[in-house]
């Protein structure tokens, strides 16, 4: 199979104009599940992350003790109650993250497990979401699809249940993407993009970006980019321009900060130079 390279042509090739007459609506309606106790910074990366990426609206759902931070960090998020959760409309979102800060436990995976069959638009998991599925089971994935998932090298192997290779990344990737019915971005030097078919690679990054908190923002701005209407994009091409224009991010980040000093907070920031470039 052979790889198609994400460069700025591609990207720039379904980057549309804002139309003049835009609403909040139009820029998609988020809903990020995110956060534990000592995990609240791993919720707001994600919501900074879909927000600068143009997310019209971003709720974030996390645990009540969390809440005072979310809206101070981001105020331009709303929160919602975890214990809300169950009873929210997930109707209402364009696209649903799941995952960063979240903590591996049961409760934590029958969640998942109650989003998935509730909600029929797309998903996004990450990080704890990933992990609570390679521990209990990856059943509701493989049932479900329209899911996408972002696993680093760790978290793909713990899925498949099998060593990490990195020599033949390209068939892992394409064999993880199988085995979830999801599409899959394969975090890493050259970021992998799959959903079992075709298959691209990414062309932005630094090693800079190998900081906690990056594959938070990475998820958020995915999520914008699945949940934009006036874009219309679809599962895979949000997930390949969500990796070009994160590390495009990372690339402005490490020309201010240098690849040793910058943070994720740092990448967040610097997605608006990204976008810049690219409209």
């Amino acid at each position: 199979m052979n790889l198609i390279k994400i460069d700025g042509d591609f990207v720039k090739s379904r980057i549309k104009p804002r139309p003049s007459n835009m609403h909040k609506g139009q820029a998609g309606h988020v809903l990020i599940i995110a956060g534990s106790r000592g995990m609240a910074g791993a919720a707001v990366l994600a919501a900074k992350g879909a927000l600068r990426s143009g997310s019209g609206i971003v709720k974030v759902c996390v645990p009540n003790d969390l809440i005072d931070i979310l809206q101070i960090s981001v105020p331009e998020a709303m929160c919602i109650d975890r214990n809300e959760l169950s009873y929210l409309d997930l109707s209402q979102f364009h696209t649903i993250a799941i995952g960063p800060g979240l903590g591996v436990s049961s409760d934590n995976y029958f969640m998942i497990i109650d989003v998935l069959r509730r909600y029929d638009g797309r998903v996004i998991i990450d990080a704890d979401g990933l992990n609570c599925l390679s521990k209990y089971g990856l059943q509701p994935l493989q049932e479900r699809g329209n899911v996408i998932i972002t696993p680093h090298p760790g978290e793909a192997a713990r899925l498949l249940s099998k060593p990490y290779d990195p020599e033949k990344r390209m068939e892992f990737a394409i064999d993880l993407a199988k085995a979830t019915n999801a599409v899959t971005l394969l975090k890493g030097e050259k970021t992998l993009v799959t959903d079992g078919d075709l298959i691209y690679e990414n062309s932005t990054g630094n090693p800079g970006m190998a900081t906690g908190g990056s594959g938070d923002v990475l998820t958020g701005v995915i999520a914008a980019l699945s949940a934009s209407l006036y874009l219309d994009l679809s599962e895979l091409e949000a997930t390949a321009l969500g990796a070009y224009i994160h590390g495009l991010a990372g690339d402005e980040a490490a020309k201010k900060y240098g690849q040793v000093s910058m943070t994720s907070k740092d990448i967040a920031d610097s997605l608006f130079k990204a976008f810049c470039t690219l409209t």
